[in-house]
């Protein structure tokens, strides 16, 4: 058992604090997406423009996750957490109480900042607790926040700006962010996670490491088909599948459902094979989304490949742990690059779906370009495989 684990009384509640966290992310992020038609009601312009606050946000999170992993390298992981949960609640109250829609992309984008730190500052943390062999399950927990929002957050938050406004998701965000800040002073001693062990020169090196641009290009090319599919899959559910717009957010909740189960099972199974197990999930993802076109005609079956096709989403902890192992003295920038990695791939997927559909391929036409890229990813992590074992070499 780590030493630092041997200092925390309770870890399975500090795991929760993480998910929690995790959680609030997760809702802000997705559920966003899911409200767009109120969010443009309630400030009198049309959806497209209504969902810049989505790309607003997403810049937010390409942006933040670098520089405060570089700035704050000197931080306590314990002292960081609590200042960008903190700072990740006051932008969600300043999102809420915004007058225009000027002052709210403002907003989202600070909003923004925190998110690929915050993951990444977390998972070594989560990892730090338990032992090697344990690292992979440890993250995957921390991340169950993440994927249970798609199934309970998204859902949620369309009936609350249905019912009460949506300016009340925001609040509730705030306030999730507020317990993750108590809850991580009351179950991560500050004597576990000092700081001052790297320095913003250290964690810059991380940007000269071949082995960290491969493994984040495995993630934004390999896994961009899975944005690409749920980006579509309401629009396809209904013209495809003859699915009612009632029963649509249903099935798509299933994929935050499949997130959910790989996150517990893959870890599991893959335990310190980390990169042997991305390999076998990208196979796993081109296999599902292949599959994909073809259950959209039977609405029993589209449901059972929606969740299989979520499961490919433990390849954000996979990633995680491989940063780890390849970062050596950068490891807080390595972690959080890989959430702007996720960011490049939830642009790159949908926006080649888009394509395709705009060709007039229809709305299946997503699931042969998250197939070919998936078997893109593959090629790429055939050679950070091959480029790895020749560096071990030399």
């Amino acid at each position: 058992m780590s030493s630092v684990n041997n200092q925390i009384k309770h870890p399975h509640w500090l795991l929760f604090a993480l998910a929690v966290g995790g959680f609030a992310i997760g809702t802000t992020e997705f559920a966003t997406m899911s409200v767009l038609p109120y969010i443009a009601q309630g400030l009198h312009i049309s959806e497209p423009k209504a969902g810049h606050l989505i790309s607003i946000y997403a810049i937010g999170v390409v942006i933040g996750a670098p520089l405060i992993a570089v700035f704050a390298a000197r931080f306590s992981r314990r002292s960081l957490l609590l200042i960008l949960m903190a700072f990740f609640a006051l932008a969600h109250l300043g999102t809420m109480l915004a007058p225009n829609y000027y002052s709210i992309m403002l907003f989202r984008f600070l909003s923004g900042l925190p998110h690929g730190a915050y993951f990444g500052v977390g998972a070594l943390v989560a990892a730090a607790m338990v032992p090697p062999a344990k690292r992979t399950q440890a993250v995957g927990l921390m991340m169950i926040g993440l994927t249970i929002a798609t199934t309970i957050g998204v859902p949620l938050s369309s009936w609350l700006a249905q019912a009460v406004g949506w300016r009340v998701i925001f609040l509730i965000v705030a306030v999730l962010a507020a317990v993750t800040v108590i809850l991580v002073a009351l179950f991560l001693p500050t004597s576990s996670m000092r700081g001052g062990a790297s320095n913003a020169l250290r964690e810059l090196s991380a940007l000269t490491n071949r082995q960290i641009w491969l493994t984040l290009a495995i993630g934004a090319i390999g896994f961009g088909g899975m944005f690409g599919i749920y980006a579509y899959m309401a629009s396809a559910l209904e013209n495809i599948t003859g699915m009612s717009a009632k029963i649509v957010p249903l099935v798509m909740c299933l994929y935050g459902v499949g997130m959910t189960l790989g996150n517990i099972i893959i870890p599991r199974l893959v335990g310190r094979h980390v990169m042997l197990g991305l390999g076998w999930l990208l196979v796993w993802s081109a296999a599902m989304l292949a599959l994909y076109p073809f259950a959209l005609h039977h609405p029993y079956w589209v449901c059972i490949q929606v969740v299989l096709i979520g499961m490919s989403g433990a390849v954000g902890t996979l990633l995680q742990i491989r940063l780890m192992d390849v970062a050596k003295d950068a490891q807080t920038l390595a972690a959080a690059l890989n959430h702007s990695a996720f960011n490049a791939a939830n642009a790159l997927g949908p926006f080649l779906g888009g394509l395709t559909i705009n060709a007039g391929w229809g709305w299946a036409s997503t699931a042969w370009v998250g197939v070919a890229l998936a078997i893109i990813g593959l090629i790429v992590w055939w050679y950070t495989l091959r480029d790895e074992r020749r560096e071990s070499k030399e």
